[in-house]
């Protein structure tokens, strides 16, 4: 006997775009990606556009992370080798559990399109308070792959055999 399909379950999901560049009249990754979330059915809660500057991010995704009503922050930008990236620098420390295996899997996707250039990709994630946060590179295409091939069905509960759904606070 096969167990039953969950449900799907919309979660509460803060958008947060890292650049000293873009703004709300360019942020293509930041706007792909609050699309993204809302064809799958979740919803958009917040959104918004910092410099590169990891007191910043963080202050901004603690804010997000304290929050009852924030489930999952989608961070795009600040995750490349340049010295002035600091989004990994800014979050790592916040997070209670890091999830190894996204910064793994998105660069092996990011291989089969950018080759060896991935090694500069330092995307991470990670749970802190019991809230998702995925921090991806800033690129339209960095956020497509990484919401399509790994973000999109670990927030959904009927991805088997497993998803982050069941770990995330309830809004």
């Amino acid at each position: 006997m096969s167990k039953p399909h969950n449900e799907f379950v919309a979660t509460a999901i803060a958008v947060f775009t890292i650049s000293d560049h873009r703004d709300a009249s360019n942020d293509s990754s930041g706007d792909y990606l609050r699309e993204a979330v809302i064809d799958a059915g979740h919803q958009v809660i917040a959104q918004a556009i910092v410099g590169d500057n990891r007191y910043l991010i963080r202050a901004a995704v603690s804010d997000w992370v304290a929050r009852d009503d924030v489930q999952v922050v989608l961070v795009n930008g600040g995750t490349g080798f340049n010295l002035n990236n600091s989004t990994p620098e800014a979050l790592l420390p916040l997070f209670d559990r890091e999830i190894e295996g996204f910064g793994e899997l998105f660069r092996m996707m990011s291989y089969e399109e950018i080759g060896s250039a991935t090694l500069q990709s330092r995307a991470v994630a990670g749970m802190a308070n019991q809230t998702l946060i995925f921090a991806m590179p800033g690129s339209t295409s960095a956020c497509r792959s990484a919401w399509e091939g790994i973000i999109r069905d670990q927030l959904d509960a009927r991805t088997r055999p497993c998803n982050f759904i069941s770990h995330v606070k309830k809004a």
